[in-house]
């Protein structure tokens, strides 16, 4: 082992062994969020009774019109509220992402939507700088962002399925419906804070690394995607 390394140099065999080894956690891994998936899927689901209104390019549509013909719905809830110029850098991050999916989740019976609670005109400037094609709705004037749990109460707030004390009123979620044959609507499952990693295909590219996200607090390092330095300090990986 050099010392000044931060990890040890080994022959190929000695790195096929190490590598073996964890294969063998990779495959467990694998295993366990199969099985993981299969109980999201269990899970019991709730019939939305609530006729949530929401303002689009075409005008003003339901919750059943989000869905775009297809019996899921995935929605995304982006931090943008009324007033601000720009949406959050994290849910920015992840609708970078969104355009790409929707080329194939389209073709397999789901819709990704994304909701912000900013009047819909407010966000189209922020949505033509970013290029972003993805259907992108305003629940303004509704109590959709606050009953799935992303614009917390004052009194008795919680977020992520546990007591809240920040400040924030906008946070960041998702949200799942699916479409009965009668076409009525259920609520199927939600998540929030690091349950959104899912979606963020970079992290698992990042997570293959030798640097790992290489990050201080979580997306503490990510912006607009046009705001990014031309040419970013590089690090050694031996350093």
């Amino acid at each position: 082992m050099n010392n000044d390394r931060k990890h040890p140099v080994v022959t190929r065999r000695e790195w096929l062994g190490a590598r073996r080894q964890l294969l063998l956690h990779e495959k467990a891994f694998t295993h366990q969020r199969d099985e993981l998936s299969a109980a999201r899927r269990a899970l019991p689901w709730v019939k939305v009774e609530e006729d949530y209104r929401f303002q689009g390019a075409e005008g003003e549509v339901d919750l059943a019109g989000l869905f775009a013909g297809r019996s899921q719905l995935l929605v995304y809830h982006f931090m943008f509220a009324d007033g601000w110029a720009e949406g959050c850098p994290g849910c920015s991050f992840l609708a970078d992402h969104f355009d790409g999916a929707n080329l194939h989740l389209a073709h397999h019976d789901v819709s990704l939507v994304a909701v912000s609670r900013a009047p819909y005109p407010q966000f189209q400037a922020f949505r033509q700088r970013m290029g972003w094609r993805f259907p992108w709705v305003s629940s303004h004037g509704s109590s959709f962002n606050r009953d799935f749990g992303v614009t917390p109460a004052a009194e008795g707030a919680e977020y992520n399925y546990e007591p809240y004390a920040g400040s924030e009123t906008e946070l960041p979620g998702l949200s799942v419906f699916c479409r009965g044959e009668a076409g009525e609507i259920f609520h199927t499952y939600s998540s929030y804070a690091r349950g959104l990693d899912i979606l963020v295909g970079t992290y698992n590219f990042l997570d293959l690394m030798p640097k790992g996200r290489n990050e201080d607090g979580t997306m503490d390092w990510v912006r607009h995607h046009d705001r990014y330095e031309e040419a970013p300090g590089q690090k050694s990986c031996c350093h």
